[in-house]
């Protein structure tokens, strides 16, 4: 790739994450509601999983549109049907990124993928968010689990979990080498993905997007979508943990459950702290040179 084009597609995505598109003037401040439309998102219908999605059809800053076909983001596969497995061997997969930590897999189960497709492991801490949250439902005491969850304490612990995606260097680490993946010819289309494909695989999706030019305003939709997506499920699990007699109260996960504006403001103000800018986290805090960045603009954005 040429010098002149490396420095074309950067100064590209230095001005759409410095000013997100739009001068802060004419920027109205973002809902606050917690389900979004998601009518121009591509989602994969599966039996077994329940958010996953093509990241492409989004326009950027200067009017192009980010691929379809090449980046997938996904809850865990794990409980996948053979007609899923057949889907995703329609999508042409050269990688599958797994982003959760080993008592995850113990619980929920290693994922299932088509013939000649193995899992990338690459945890990301939950903060023990996944143990807390089994502790709290396997003790079956109302008490104990108000007093973990309740009162605020299961939202402010959600916007620690996403302070970690930018304080923790290991956490930095394998985001940095996914998206390190994604501008590699060789490795895509390549999907990536948690357990319920929200917060450790929202905030990758919206670091990429923003890395590709994609306005602020909508790399946040796409972040909210997944409450679009999981709201059945989600209200599912709720109902069966109390039908059950494992929670009195259930609607105490409905925080864990959701993403919300203010776990990924969370976050962002980290990297305001931390670097200073969105730009200065993808350079110096996952590692991404300016050929790197180039080539996601050339491989993903059309």
């Amino acid at each position: 790739m040429s010098r002149a084009r490396i420095r074309l597609a950067t100064g590209a995505v230095v001005s759409a994450l410095a000013i997100g598109c739009l001068p802060a003037s004419a920027v109205a401040e973002a809902p606050r509601t917690t389900v979004v439309s998601s009518t121009h998102i591509r989602q994969i219908p599966l039996q077994g999983a329940v958010n996953v999605r093509d990241l492409g059809g989004y326009r950027t800053c200067g009017g192009q549109t980010v691929r379809y076909g090449q980046v997938y983001r996904a809850d865990a596969l794990s409980k996948l049907t053979d007609a899923d497995i057949a889907t995703l061997s329609g999508l042409g997969l050269r990688k599958v990124v797994d982003f959760r930590v080993p008592l995850e897999l113990q619980y929920d189960g290693s994922d299932r993928l088509p013939a000649g497709l193995s899992v990338t492991s690459r945890p990301v801490t939950d903060s023990g968010l996944y143990g807390q949250l089994m502790t709290a439902i396997g003790s079956r005491d109302p008490v104990k689990q108000e007093e973990m969850l309740g009162d605020g304490k299961a939202a402010a612990f959600m916007r620690g979990v996403y302070r970690t995606f930018v304080t923790s260097p290991e956490n930095r680490a394998q985001f940095g080498a996914t998206l390190r993946d994604l501008a590699d010819r060789g490795q895509a289309p390549l999907l990536y993905h948690c357990t319920s494909g929200k917060d450790r695989t929202g905030w990758t999706s919206y670091v990429l997007l923003r890395a590709l030019g994609v306005p602020a305003s909508t790399a946040e939709r796409d972040y909210l979508a997944s409450n679009t997506y999981r709201a059945a499920h989600d209200a599912k699990v709720r109902a069966g943990l109390k039908q059950a007699g494992l929670m009195q109260n259930p609607d105490l996960l409905i925080p864990l459950q959701e993403v919300r504006t203010d776990y990924l403001e969370s976050a962002l103000a980290e990297v305001e702290r931390e670097y200073g800018s969105l730009y200065a986290y993808l350079r110096n805090g996952l590692g991404l040179d300016l050929r790197t960045l180039a080539k996601l603009q050339a491989r993903l954005v059309r």
